[in-house]
């Protein structure tokens, strides 16, 4: 992320300079309880933000999982190492608090090693140390605000109480993005190494030590595959393919966000070589895209293309502009690049027109993930102004006939810098000194008839619509109801919405700006300049997009992934050979990564592919992120856990008073493929452990015909294994967490094209971030039109395990209570079977 473009107000995992913030916060007051989506044998926190799994370690009989932790609130901030152990896995006692922050360093990831010959001085021959090696976040208290280095702390009891190493930090390069390190021994060299990353460059280091303390630079590996957002905690280890000693590769890890396979956080995998100082992944160093016919290259100018406005300038760029994070992954020495005057500058880059005579137009990107959307608009929507905040009571600091309620009484529109208001003031449900988030309450308008079709006005801050448990909308209320409503953007960057108040014309009505959203991701509103007109508003053109243009309409659009780095894109053109066509690179935006970078624009007769494409991922799905393994197993045995969330959402899942879970722990294994060695995942013995068989259920459809069917089983917390045969079908599967209605339920299916499936659009509460209904896809092998796969099922989640464990797909669910159904499923035309059985699971 450019330093230019970081929101003013949003907390990221990774945004160190909000620390000082969060190190000053209390915790967030509590919401409802929600017990119906504690999970039952995956690991959550009493209560509390919970995130990464940190310094997971077997010792002396015992698991212990360490983790991203926030022992005030349940929103993220500041970061502690919170601890559990566990005998088995799967039932845990959680401990106090580890590695606590402190006022001049949160404790970021890391790692936990036993020093069995005390190297590090710490303990003794007699009681060997637990040393964990951490990431020190240092604030402003420090002196050293933002920089991350690597640390150390110590126990000598077992891993119950944590000493800081007073000579920390051990390892500091100087950077703020240098962080996550990985401890592990290795035998042959008898010393220590470390994987830790620099996050923004794409680039794993790795690192020796004979004693903990004192360490020398080795290598690097990266960038590679996906790189669409910054790479965060690695994990390097050795397994035996097919569990042959003899025939042993080394895997990296690497998680990245935003850039996952199924959009926001993911985390992807290289199977290798290490001799102890060198990963060597396997495969070509680097991609060569197919051959063909380059229509620019941008090497000689921009020859014959057309900028307009001002954010291409005159001419390609060499690289990186100033204030710009490095730009990677372009060809040549130049490319269009708009972060001209930061990201403030728009306009457009349009080509000559040429004769589409290739299948494939292919060609790199990057820059912002800004993509076109229907209807927007640049520019003022026009309309009679009903508030503009601008002339206020001195009293209420709001406009004459506007009211207060709640948190909000005595306070009002505030001066304002966010970009796209207008005029200077801003109504700001923010405005509460030291509460922000936690204050709750109402802005009430003043009654007024309806005249005019839309209410449209400027809006920011939360997307937490009506139908959320803890909204941050602007109503229009008619007779004590509500009749329409807007919500925020998840964003500081002002934005055109609108009410449709066609059904209303003639009515009396006033507009509340409510904010009942007590804790959780920007859990406020922002309103500005409310007009009543004929014409619906915006939202407004923020577009940052390579378009294929045909007789003046778009055709194709692409964005980048919010990254410095460009990747392949590749658009498929049969449908337009022999037509003219031009490309467009659009830049219509002023915000957060409001820019675009675009190279190497060719036609060829084949598919470029995109890092994502070419990376092998442990998951496919949104919510398995920052998994790493266990030290201290047997060398033949290697078990990870993740975090089972997304950062696209991850500070508003309706939980509480936790907020966060891990995925079930799996054990890795290397299995042979036609495409070489691909990693295999299994559940861990103690999760089949509390699978009660002779409680199972089963259900043998035959002939399924199309559409959706309970099968009068259930099941809350199980495992549903499924055999599907799709005979004529296009599309069969299962309903998990069903309704008797059949207004909720997950799909899990496969398709005949050879895709593994999970639908959760409609899985329960999923309107608390329009990011989180989603759809997953994975590939499988369909033999004679059959597939089968596992998903395992708790309050809150899905783990679907595919193509004998091959593929995974992991995801957050939030049915009601009530939705324990089953059901099947099927698109086309008769499915031949769907076979069911399903275990209980009881922990």
């Amino acid at each position: 992320m450019s330093t230019a473009t970081m929101s003013s107000r949003r907390a990221r995992s990774w945004v160190i300079a909000l620390l000082t913030l969060a190190f000053v916060a209390v915790g967030l007051p509590a919401s409802a309880d929600t017990p119906e989506h504690r999970p039952a044998y995956h690991f959550s926190t009493a209560k509390n933000w919970l995130n990464d799994p940190n310094g997971l370690i077997f010792h002396k009989g015992v698991y212990h999982l360490f983790f991203q932790h926030n022992p005030l609130g349940n929103g993220w901030g500041n970061m502690s190492w919170g601890h559990a152990t566990s005998k088995d896995l799967v039932h845990w006692d959680e401990q106090p608090v580890a590695i606590p922050f402190d006022a001049t360093e949160g404790v970021f990831s890391g790692s936990v090693v036993v020093d069995h010959e005390n190297r590090s001085g710490f303990g003794t021959a007699q009681n060997p140390p637990m040393v964990a090696i951490y990431t020190s976040a240092y604030t402003a208290a420090s002196g050293r605000d933002g920089i991350q280095a690597q640390s150390l702390a110590y126990s000598t009891d077992d891993g119950q109480t944590w000493t800081k190493y007073s000579g920390n930090p051990v390892l500091d390069i100087g950077s703020r993005e240098f962080r996550d390190p990985k401890v592990f021994w290795y035998e042959p060299a008898n010393e220590w190494r470390m994987v830790a990353v620099i996050a923004n460059e794409h680039k794993v280091n790795i690192w020796r030590s004979a004693n903990l303390k004192d360490w020398t630079h080795l290598s690097d590996f990266g960038p590679r595959n996906a790189t669409g957002g910054l790479w965060e905690c690695p994990d390097l280890f050795p397994l035996a393919i097919d569990g042959d000693p003899d025939n042993v590769k080394w895997v990296m890890l690497v998680s990245l966000n935003p850039g996952g396979i199924a959009g926001g956080s993911g985390t992807q995998y290289f199977v290798g070589d290490f001799d102890g100082t060198t990963f060597t992944p396997d495969g070509p160093a680097t991609y060569e895209p197919p051959n063909g016919t380059v229509l620019q290259d941008f090497e000689a100018g921009y020859a014959g293309w057309s900028p307009t406005g001002t954010a291409f300038g005159s001419a390609p760029v060499a690289g990186t502009l100033p204030g710009q994070q490095t730009v990677t992954g372009f060809e040549g020495s130049h490319l269009v690049n708009s972060f001209v005057d930061a990201d403030s500058a728009q306009g457009e880059l349009t080509s000559p027109s040429f004769t589409v005579n290739e299948r494939y137009l292919n060609f790199l990107v990057g820059g912002g993930r800004h993509p076109a959307v229907p209807g927007a608009t640049q520019g003022d929507p026009g309309g009679s102004v009903f508030a503009d905040f601008e002339n206020l009571d001195p009293a209420t600091h709001l406009p004459t006939g506007w009211r207060a309620t709640g948190d909000f009484v005595g306070y009002g529109a505030t001066p304002s810098g966010l970009p796209n208001h207008q005029g200077q003031n801003v109504l700001d449900t923010c405005v509460v000194p030291d509460k922000c988030d936690p204050a709750v309450g109402t802005f009430e308008s003043p009654e007024f008839t309806v005249t005019q079709k839309f209410v449209n006005l400027l809006i920011a801050g939360g997307t937490h619509p009506l139908s959320a448990p803890a909204p941050t909308v602007v109503e229009l209320v008619v007779d004590g109801q509500v009749v329409g409503s807007v919500t925020g953007n998840s964003s500081g960057d002002m934005d055109w919405r609108y009410i449709d108040a066609t059904a209303v014309v003639g009515k009396v009505a006033r507009l509340v700006v409510r904010d009942d959203r007590s804790s959780g991701d920007w859990g406020h509103l922002m309103v500005d300049d409310i007009r009543f007109g004929d014409t619906a508003a915006g939202p407004r053109d923020r577009q940052t997009t390579v378009n294929l243009v045909v007789d003046g309409e778009v055709v194709r659009s692409e964005t980048g992934n919010d990254s410095e780095s460009l990747d392949w894109a590749s658009w498929d053109l049969a449908d337009l050979q022999g037509q003219s066509a031009q490309i467009r690179v659009v830049d219509h935006n002023s915000g957060g990564w409001g820019h675009v970078l675009a190279d190497q624009f060719t036609l060829a007769g084949a598919p470029a592919k995109s890092g994502t494409a070419r990376a092998s991922w442990v998951d496919y799905g949104r919510d398995n992120y920052a998994g790493v393994t266990f030290n201290g197993l047997p060398m033949d045995q290697r078990i990870s856990i993740s975090w089972m969330n997304n950062w696209q959402y991850a500070g508003d899942v309706p939980t509480d008073p936790w907020r966060g879970q891990m995925t079930m722990p799996r054990e890795l294994a290397l299995v042979s493929t036609p495409d070489g060695p691909r990693l295999s995942q299994s559940p861990v013995d103690g999760i089949n452990d509390i699978a009660v068989s002779r409680s199972k259920q089963q259900v043998k459809a035959r002939g399924v015909v199309a559409g959706e069917r309970p099968t009068g089983r259930s099941a809350e917390l199980a495992r549903v294994e499924v055999r599907v045969a799709l005979g004529s079908a296009s599309e069969a599967g299962v309903v998990l967490r069903r309704s008797a209605d059949g207004a909720v339920g997950t799909k899990v299916g496969v398709r005949r094209d050879g895709t593994l499936v999970v639908d959760r659009t409609k899985s329960g509460n999923v309107a608390f971030n329009p990011l989180f209904p989603s759809v997953e896809e994975a590939p499988v092998t369909l033999e004679n039109g059959e597939a089968t796969f596992t998903a395992y099922l708790d309050r809150s989640s899905v783990e679907v395990l595919g193509e004998a464990g091959q593929v995974s797909i992991t995801d957050l669910i939030y049915p009601p209570g009530s939705a324990t159904g089953v059901g099947t499923y099927v698109v086309g035309g008769p499915a031949k079977a769907i076979d069911i059985k399903i275990t209980p699971m009881t922990p």
